[in-house]
């Protein structure tokens, strides 16, 4: 027993009353640990698959004087849509991934197993993640972001460029920003800082050849923020829709599942390059009015993730034209916008603006938002949260409700502010950080093509597997046919088959990638996405002789 040491009659009351409440805790929680039905397992808690490949995290008491019965909280009366929502990107194969890491990293692993693993790296493909893969950021970025982050340095100019190589645009950049945010450390407006959304427009109207205003524009913490603040202001009721592409990034299935919204799934089409189809978009907006869903939007995400398709221009003013005739929001994910191989980017807001001028006032009442990101393209700034969304023919009266929603989080991060400022406005021919930033920036695309092209080659290599060629984004969405062996072998795993294979696939390699169940997929077919940001081949090589035994082991 635990000796007091008592200096007073107040403290002797107060340890007392301390000793008597751990007394009563410690006999309830043995009370509890010998109720019938009540593992050590169960109290322990444990992390549970889901068959969807969703990881539900339990957290039950972490000592024994800590019992359900002390806690407000329980698994059972917390949101349920909570629960429900499903995540995979970070689901149980990356956390698996991490204590991998944690493994190779200090020989001390949080979980078993014990006996050391059969490969000395972890690939974590499972992500756009590009900095963590060893891409380099960009100088001219940093070099501007540090010295908004500390102002003092630009006190001697000459230092700056004698003895770290700075440019006199990236210190005129560096007080221009300052003069705009006064500080990085204090709120900006709500919607963002007004140059720097003004920068943004000049950008949208750079790229599209139409206007764009800055009172339209709202720059975020990264572009899923902006996926968040829309899809709150839209989902008003339980029936209410959203059309979201099969397979889709999961963020927006999770977010529907957290505001009690209905996903209106419709298929890609694979055979022809993952392209939209209209036919199959229309019967699933039919079927989904007819069991009495109120659709209200579209999303479609060009280039596509987890497809990496781009699509063409007729694709995207169908789309367009579809939502004009069922008066539907279109939400425009275009964060891969730069991330194109094949073809060229063509962005909502152009075929937009188009079909207005070909046909007057038939798509005047059209509202689109379309989303951006510093976290894809050559910039791969993940870990800063910055974006913008634009909106495109909404009702003031609508955006002054989602000002104020924004306005409830404050602002967006001002240090990412600044960085969105250049990744839109990066120095331009004739300007002294020109050559660098254009060598760079040019250096990472081709490197991501090479290795698209390579992990391409390598799945063309491998039995039961097919994928068309990489067109844009960060990422590769493979067929897999799998020996009825490994599906009966996943069926008493608990598992589902493309689950089975990745997790395998980790075990073996030390690669982390995410099954296609885990993004939606056409029942009857199997697929995984993988992310073509890891330099080298070695891992490759890993992953094609880990295929090679698994389909030897199954067949």
């Amino acid at each position: 027993m635990r000796s007091l040491h008592i200096t007073s009659p107040s403290a002797l009351l107060m340890r007392a009353q301390l000793f008597s409440a751990e007394l009563t805790t410690a006999c309830r929680a043995l009370s509890t640990s010998t109720k019938p039905g009540l593992s050590s397992r169960s109290r322990r808690g444990r992390i549970s698959s889901a068959p969807s490949s969703g990881v539900q995290l339990h957290f039950p008491s972490r000592t024994m004087s800590s019992t359900p019965r002390l806690h407000g909280l329980t698994i059972d009366n917390i949101n349920p849509h909570v629960k429900a929502a499903e995540y995979a990107v970070r689901g149980e194969l990356a956390i698996k991934s991490e204590e991998y890491r944690h493994k190779l990293k200090y020989g001390d692993p949080p979980t078993p197993p014990e006996e050391p693993l059969p490969f000395d790296s972890v690939i974590s493909a499972n992500i756009g993640n590009p900095q963590q893969l060893d891409q380099k950021p960009i100088t001219f970025f940093r070099e501007v972001l540090a010295l908004v982050e500390h102002p003092k340095l630009l006190e001697n100019e000459q230092a700056l460029k004698t003895h770290f190589g700075y440019k006199q645009d990236a210190i005129d950049r560096a007080r221009w920003l300052l003069k705009e945010v006064g500080s990085v450390g204090a709120y900006s407006q709500s919607m963002g800082a007004p140059g720097i959304r003004q920068s943004v427009a000049n950008f949208i109207e750079h790229r599209d050849g139409f206007p764009a205003d800055k009172g339209d524009i709202y720059l975020t913490a990264g572009a899923s923020s902006g996926v968040h603040t829309l899809l709150h202001v839209l989902c008003a009721k339980p029936t209410t829709g959203v059309m979201i592409p099969i397979p889709q990034y999961p963020l927006y299935s999770a977010t529907l599942s957290l505001l009690d919204a209905r996903p209106v799934p419709y298929l890609l089409d694979e055979q022809h390059g993952w392209d939209t189809n209209m036919t199959v978009i229309k019967e699933a907006y039919d079927k989904a009015v007819s069991e009495g869903t109120d659709v209200r939007a579209i999303v479609v995400i060009n280039p596509g993730n987890p497809t990496g398709a781009s699509l063409s221009e007729w694709d995207v003013e169908d789309v367009v034209k579809f939502a004009a005739e069922k008066n539907l929001v279109i939400f425009a994910d275009e964060v891969y916008q730069t991330n194109v191989f094949i073809g060229k980017f063509h962005s909502f807001k152009r075929a937009l603006r188009i079909l207005q001028q070909k046909e007057p006032g038939a798509y005047d009442h059209v509202e689109l938002a379309s989303l951006n990101s510093v976290s894809k393209g050559m910039v791969g700034e993940c870990g800063h949260r910055a974006g913008y969304f634009e909106l495109v023919g909404w009702d003031p009266e609508v955006q002054a409700q989602i000002y104020k929603l924004v306005s409830i989080m404050l602002c967006p991060p001002v240090i990412g502010q600044c960085l969105l400022e250049m990744v839109v406005n990066p120095p331009k021919k004739g300007d002294p950080s020109y050559h660098q930033y254009h060598e760079e920036y040019h250096a990472i695309k081709h490197g991501l093509q090479q290795r698209a092209t390579a992990l391409y080659d390598a799945f063309e290599r491998m039995e039961g597997v097919e994928v068309g060629e990489p067109q844009g984004s960060m990422y590769l969405f493979p067929t897999l046919r799998l020996p009825e062996k490994a599906i009966e072998a996943a069926k008493e795993a608990g598992k589902n088959p493309d689950d089975f294979y990745c997790l395998r696939l980790l075990d073996a390699t030390g690669i982390c990638v995410v099954p296609g169940s885990g993004f939606g997929q056409k029942p009857g077919t199997l697929h995984l996405r993988t992310t073509f940001l890891a330099p080298g081949t070695e891992w490759v090589n890993r992953w094609t002789k880990f295929h090679h035994e698994f389909m030897d082991k199954y067949r």
